[in-house]
């Protein structure tokens, strides 16, 4: 962080099991970090922090270039297969101080598939899930990220037209977050431009946050 002409953004992956984070994990490192595979079962069971490579061309700031890194805690999905949500819940919060205590937290992101309805009792769980790990600021340090778009669009769903059929829990969630969304297309994460394209909205969303950050500490409570 010393170099002015870099900048390092923190980010953590939330969510169910079998939503995608790990792959949209790798995608925004554009790198193959995190373990991501088709499972009857919860795949990841410990955190691990990914690290992208330094990366020109995504930002200016004061009217200069800064090269990006992007920094990413992959987490175990809650609810989860093997692991209760305060076995879950304690290791993303020891995660979180252990990797970002000292530098903070840019943003959570919430990885919700957009080719499956989110049901109100799913919403619930994973924003008291989120509070409980970010405090009562959440919403401010929280985006969705909807995988699978690419499969919503084989259905015939453009952004616009998906928003509109969207169910009321997902439009209230999206709202609480200050339409911090990103829809994420799984075939074509992998190319550099659409990459570079998520990366410039999460950007867009630091910056609408002045470039705050969350510090967490750990408590055993």
């Amino acid at each position: 962080m010393a170099d002015t002409n870099e900048m390092t953004i923190n980010l953590v992956l939330l969510g169910k099991t079998q939503t995608g984070k790990s792959a949209a994990g790798n995608s925004l490192l554009g790198s193959s970090d995190f373990e991501s595979r088709r499972s009857p079962s919860s795949v990841t069971t410990c955190c691990s922090l990914g690290r992208s490579c330094r990366i020109s061309g995504i930002m200016r700031r004061n009217g200069c270039e800064l090269a990006l890194r992007v920094r990413v805690l992959d987490t175990p999905s809650y609810p989860h297969t093997g692991l209760s949500k305060e076995e879950v819940r304690d290791r993303v919060r020891s995660a979180l101080a252990h990797y970002f205590g000292e530098e903070g937290l840019h943003l959570a992101l919430l990885v919700l598939r957009a080719d499956l309805p989110l049901c109100p009792d799913e919403s619930d769980d994973a924003v008291q899930f989120i509070q409980e790990l970010l405090g009562p600021t959440w919403k401010d340090f929280t985006a969705v990220l909807l995988t699978h778009a690419d499969k919503a669009e084989e259905a015939g769903c453009s952004e616009e037209t998906y928003l509109h059929s969207a169910s009321s829990t997902l439009l209230s969630l999206l709202s609480s977050v200050q339409q911090k969304y990103i829809f994420l297309d799984n075939q074509k994460s992998i190319i550099k431009e659409e990459r570079t394209t998520v990366l410039r909205k999460l950007l867009n969303f630091i910056r609408q946050n002045n470039y705050q950050v969350l510090l967490l500490k750990h408590s055993k409570e």
